[in-house]
């Protein structure tokens, strides 16, 4: 849907020969196959209605999230004045903190006998973060996944920009492909009139300096031409974009860690340990 030539270094789907716009068909019966799967092994079970409306609705926040990043940063439109860190936090949490970090745990809970609150479900808002009950388990493991998911983007973000492709796996190319990016936007944050100076992650930057930065890369970002990568790449580099991250990093670790040593184990059933576990598996990952 945003036209890319390649995925994970093979050609998309729709690009082979045979397939084409056949691939819009496939998507449905690849999503009508969860239902089928579910319906094949759940539909006994008393919670079968609420395995449903999970994923119900993680499959429209996660379409949601498709959208606004589509419609913010097409390949073939470079506007970074549609970009922000807010408009980039939205992204990440709809379109792949909530199935990717949400969801499996949500139905694990479930499975588990662990009763879903159906009237009062739970919910989430960008300014608020969890709105419902404290206590209830369910809120409880969104409060502490959906900034574990949000975390993990920002770090294939980073990655993408910082990691050798050796280590990596795959070459980065946010850049040209005008990705709405932790990285773009965070050195957006820093070349605004508005920003703090001193620079905070190189302070030898001046006014004059940082209004070029922010030329350069309104000249060269999502631009197909690996010179123009070269100078993003650079200015991000000066920029301290590496501190940046290792600041961001350890914040929100801090935050994270806070809110799992909060779990109430004996009152919502969850275990800190697997959500520790969770968030082991991820700090300071190199891949």
């Amino acid at each position: 849907m945003d036209a890319s030539i390649t995925r994970r270094g093979q050609p998309c789907y729709y690009r082979l020969p045979s397939v084409g716009m056949l691939a819009i068909n496939d998507s449905f019966l690849l999503e009508g196959a969860i239902y089928m799967l579910l319906k094949k092994y759940f539909r006994r079970e008393p919670y079968y209605a609420d395995l449903l409306d999970v994923f119900h609705e993680t499959t429209y926040q996660t379409e949601y999230g498709q959208l606004v990043d589509l419609i913010t940063a097409p390949e073939d439109v470079v506007d970074l004045g549609k970009f922000s860190l807010e408009r980039h936090r939205l992204i990440v949490i709809y379109k792949t903190a909530f199935y990717s970090f949400y969801l499996p745990v949500a139905c694990a809970m479930l499975i588990a006998g662990i009763p879903y609150p159906t009237d009062t479900p739970p919910r989430f808002t960008l300014d608020k973060g969890v709105v419902t009950s404290k206590e209830d388990p369910y809120s409880v493991a969104l409060g502490i996944l959906i900034p574990l998911g949000e975390y993990f983007q920002v770090q294939d973000d980073f990655l993408d920009f910082s990691a050798p492709p050796e280590v990596l796996g795959k070459i980065g190319t946010d850049i040209v492909d005008n990705k709405c990016s932790w990285v773009v936007n965070t050195a957006l944050n820093l070349t605004s009139p508005s920003a703090p100076t001193p620079s905070p992650f190189n302070p030898a930057l001046t006014p004059a300096r940082l209004a070029e930065i922010r030329k350069l890369l309104d000249e060269n970002y999502g631009r197909k031409d690996s010179e123009k990568e070269a100078k993003v790449k650079e200015v991000f580099e000066e920029l301290g974009i590496r501190k940046a991250y290792e600041r961001y990093e350890e914040a929100v670790v801090g935050d994270v860690r806070e809110r799992i040593a909060a779990v109430d184990e004996e009152a919502t059933g969850l275990k800190r340990e697997v959500f520790e576990s969770f968030l082991g598996k991820i700090y300071r990952r190199s891949k």
